[in-house]
């Protein structure tokens, strides 16, 4: 019997198109020559709906599963350091670090609009693809909608990663404490005011480059430099720096109090923001943390993000005290005190 001829998909020139979406033989094409092709591992190959996958020992010694899922709309989607494609991966690696867990495995379910071209797309795919294989953090199942074109902006990415937390190991924001002390692993507002510059054709002296980047290995040296020392972790993303530690304050129902002059930010960025009218505390990380600490352990734990390459701008920035009211304030450079409240309005949208 003579075999039906497949034309190859057109990764240069070619766009997605509503049959892409339909389940036919247009979809299995796009899955087998693009995502199975770049996202290739052992699970993916089972070629089911779902992915079977073996039991991490983790649980068996009494270990916790970890779940997170985030939805990424970055616009535009490549920027100077980065793309939403490694973003997927960097954003739900991170989310399942923050609770002290060992990342295992991702999904990634992609909605399409028609007409995006299948180059940007593959670019896409193949960068998040390399940062999964980066991380060790394979994407082991997923799914593929298309939109009709002007009901999308080109791609949306929604990812969902699973760990596993170790027995006996509790990572919160309600965990924080008086006396606790704050460390940050590197300069913030990076990835905001790098998404900004090439969003709005911005041009600035020195390139401003995305932070973005998977931290799981940042966290396991840091707690197995302070066991049973680090109490929260959180990766500033939306609403940075000052809408995270508002959200600590209040789960854990204390104040903090930062250092102005101790908060890393690089040169270009606080000149970047200072041009726009724009508080750094507020721009938007993919690649930092905050981690608080027992006072006991936060020389070792600084130690311990100063010698990973991904945290060698780490600094001692404030402690947690004792406060009803669950204000977050900050000394600042002029010898001051101001409160550092919420995130208001939506100064860069769509940066994650």
């Amino acid at each position: 019997m003579k075999k039906d001829y497949v034309r190859p998909l057109d990764l240069r020139a070619g766009r997605v198109d509503m049959n892409h979406g339909a389940g036919g033989r247009a979809s299995a094409q796009l899955v087998e020559e693009l995502f199975a092709r770049a996202f290739d591992n052992e699970f993916l190959r089972q070629g089911n709906d779902g992915a079977v996958l073996p039991v991490p020992r983790e649980l068996l010694d009494g270990g916790r599963l970890v779940m997170a899922c985030d939805g990424h709309v970055v616009s535009p989607l490549f920027f100077p350091g980065g793309d939403l494609g490694a973003l997927a991966v960097h954003g739900t690696v991170n989310d399942v670090a923050m609770l002290g867990a060992r990342p295992l495995y991702l999904s990634a379910s992609f909605i399409l609009e028609e007409g995006f071209p299948l180059a940007d797309l593959k670019r896409l795919v193949e960068s998040m693809a390399a940062a999964a294989r980066d991380a060790g953090v394979p994407v082991v199942t997923g799914d593929t909608k298309v939109v009709e074109q002007g009901k999308g902006d080109g791609v949306f990415i929604a990812t969902t990663g699973v760990g596993v937390v170790p027995r006996g190991l509790e990572i919160g924001g309600a965990l924080a404490r008086p006396g606790d002390v704050l460390l940050l692993s590197g300069s913030i507002g990076d990835h905001g005011m790098a998404v900004l510059s090439q969003r709005e054709s911005l041009e600035f002296e020195t390139t401003i480059t995305s932070d973005t980047a998977a931290l799981h290995t940042l966290v396991a040296a840091l707690l197995e430099a302070a066991p049973g020392g680090v109490r929260v972790l959180r990766d500033p993303t939306r609403g940075g720096l000052g809408t995270t530690l508002n959200e600590i304050a209040r789960q854990s129902g204390v104040g903090i109090r930062i250092d102005e002059a101790a908060i890393p930010v690089k040169p270009q960025v606080e000149a970047a923001c200072e041009f726009l009218g724009l508080d750094p505390l507020y721009i938007a990380n993919e690649g930092k943390l905050v981690a608080i600490v027992d006072s006991a352990v936060a020389g070792r734990a600084l130690a311990a993000l100063r010698a990973h390459p991904l945290g060698t701008e780490a600094a001692r920035i404030g402690e947690v005290v004792a406060d009803p009211h669950r204000f977050v304030q900050m000394d600042t450079r002029f010898g001051g005190r101001r409160v550092v409240d919420w995130l208001s309005g939506e100064p860069l949208p769509r940066i994650c």
